[in-house]
């Protein structure tokens, strides 16, 4: 019988949005939101509200506004502002698609999933590079102001190998490790590595080839000294870090054909290490299936205002729903998104209020009570400290 007036669907947003409420966001939004102009005049007034309510639901798999159409995100349509072709790679091809193009900067340790830092959107047409040097920097006091008081490396790709994210790496004291793009100077340095330089490692796990696709597991890696950007008076000296591996294609050649993978770093680490952690920077890449999978799945306004907002929003959910998986411990601390959605999140409950005190009661055998009540206590259960 369809009798119960008091059952709640989604309760994990209870812990969650608590959460949001005691980091002091709903604070922040009414302090730094203001719209200046609406055609609808109570559309303008009281945002941080309507901003909370948006990314609760953005947390429970919200990905649209009023479904116009579905980092280069595609879009279909032709009253999209600022959606214009750019170059993007599908199965290790360049291709043209028509889209808009957000820019990310996350943050990683190796004891936590991934926290964006800034977010960005610009027209489908702009270079992936464009904007990165000031992303960078504001990516790297973020993490300072988070707490990090260790060494900072920067990764990425070719797209970021430029003077302007090198240098704000430089003036920011944090350390990179970026591809550069293959140009004379570049390959004669490669040339110039001896051969007896070159040292087999092999990759604990298999990992996929960026150009061909295809699984390998066997390297060669060395390094030589290099100058990047010599010929401007950025000119900076570090190490070209080369891995190297047999074209697949060519498997019985008489010689071996190489392919080679540069990157320009100033780590300290030995070669073979600085390779590793070099490859992990693809860790991005699951940052942006959780926001494909979940806000982003759309560009959901025809209006690129619009569209720059929501994606900030984006990354706000991201980061909340992060920081409670954190805090529910354990394996949750390194879930997708879409597993703290299903485990935490999406938990339907009834709500009691014996002497008027509201009780949640969850489903009996419930897999994830356990990280469920951990999240409950660090959040409602015992005492917070203030914002800070």
């Amino acid at each position: 019988m369809f009798d119960d007036d008091n059952l709640v669907s989604l309760a994990g947003l209870v812990p969650v949005m608590t959460l949001a409420e005691q980091t002091g966001l709903p604070d922040l939004l009414a302090e730094k939101v203001a719209i200046a102009e609406s055609k609808i005049k109570s559309g303008a007034a009281n945002p941080a509200p309507k901003l909370m309510t948006l990314i609760a639901g953005m947390c429970v798999g919200a990905d649209s506004i009023d479904d116009v159409d579905s980092l280069l995100r595609p879009v279909y349509g032709h009253a999209k502002q600022g959606a214009s072709y750019g170059h993007t790679k599908i199965a290790g091809k360049q291709i043209l698609r028509k889209g808009l193009s957000p820019l990310a900067v996350t943050i990683g340790t190796d004891l936590a999933a991934s926290v964006i830092a800034g977010l960005r959107l610009r027209a489908g047409k702009a270079g992936s590079g464009k904007g990165a040097g000031r992303m960078v920097a504001q990516g790297i006091a973020t993490a300072r102001c988070a707490g990090a008081t260790g060494t900072i490396l920067v990764r990425g790709d070719a797209a970021f190998g430029s003077r302007a994210v090198v240098g704000a790496c430089r003036r920011a004291d944090a350390q990179f490790s970026l591809v550069l793009t293959k140009n004379t100077a570049v390959q004669n340095a490669i040339e110039a590595i001896p051969e007896h330089a070159w040292t087999p490692v092999r990759y604990p796990g298999a990992v996929r080839d960026p150009d061909t696709g295809a699984w390998i597991s066997d390297a060669e890696v060395a390094e030589i000294g290099y100058i990047a950007f010599a010929s401007t008076t950025d000119a900076v000296t570090a190490r070209l870090i080369v891995r190297r591996v047999k074209d697949a294609r060519y498997p019985d050649a008489l010689f071996p054909l190489w392919r080679y993978h540069p990157f320009f770093t100033d780590s300290g680490e030995p070669a073979a290490d600085a390779d590793m952690t070099h490859r992990r920077h693809a860790i991005i890449e699951t940052v942006f299936a959780d926001l494909i999978d979940g806000p982003l799945a759309h560009m959901p306004s025809g209006r690129f205002g619009a569209n720059s907002a929501w994606i900030l929003c984006a990354a706000i959910t991201h980061n909340l729903l992060r920081a409670a998986g954190t805090l529910a411990g354990k394996q949750h601390a390194v879930a997708r998104g879409a597993t703290l959605g299903r485990k935490i999140v999406n938990i339907p409950a009834r709500l009691a209020r014996p002497q008027r005190r509201p009780i949640l009661h969850l489903p009996s055998h419930w897999p994830w009570a356990d990280a469920w009540l951990q999240l409950w206590c660090n959040i409602i259960g015992y005492p917070h400290p203030a914002p800070t």
